[in-house]
């Protein structure tokens, strides 16, 4: 598997973004959505990677870079197709080595609560993040939750 800058030119990210967006609405209550479309992956401050093996898109992920010298994991997706073979592990493990690599003190993430959200929540607490409270401009509310890891 190799990670690389993803190509918003290449119909199969604008696939799985779309599959993304698409999940992230159908699973979450309207206003707590807060998934990048492809404006926002392409705004600047945002790093966004690609997994792939061969010509086979894998996954993505995106990493965004806060103004407190931390950062963001954005985006996260593995294709329906490659579910449950590492990808998202190793997009999580890039995603933190290049955190680590910028000298970032902290790396957050927010994501939704609910099924279609607990593998995500398993792999995330696997890889040492805790739940805490809100950043940025976020708000808590009943349905998401934040999670961070010191680095």
């Amino acid at each position: 598997m190799r990670i690389v800058p993803g190509d918003f030119e290449d119909a199969r990210v604008l696939d799985l973004l779309r599959v993304h967006l698409d999940g992230m609405y159908a699973n979450s209550p309207p206003g707590n959505v807060f998934a990048l479309d492809l404006s926002g992956l392409k705004a600047p401050g945002i790093s966004f990677y690609t997994a792939w093996e061969g010509e086979t898109l894998l996954g993505m992920g995106a990493l965004k870079a806060l103004a407190d010298r931390s950062g963001e994991i954005k985006s996260m997706r593995t294709h329906a197709a490659h579910l449950r073979k590492g990808v998202a592990a190793r997009l999580l493990e890039h995603l933190i080595a290049e955190a680590r690599a910028r000298r970032y003190h902290r790396l957050s993430l927010e994501t939704g609560s609910g099924p279609a959200f607990d593998a995500a929540l398993t792999l995330y607490r696997r890889y040492g993040l805790s739940e805490g409270g809100a950043f940025g401009d976020y708000e808590k509310s009943d349905f998401n939750q934040f999670f961070h890891l010191a680095l």
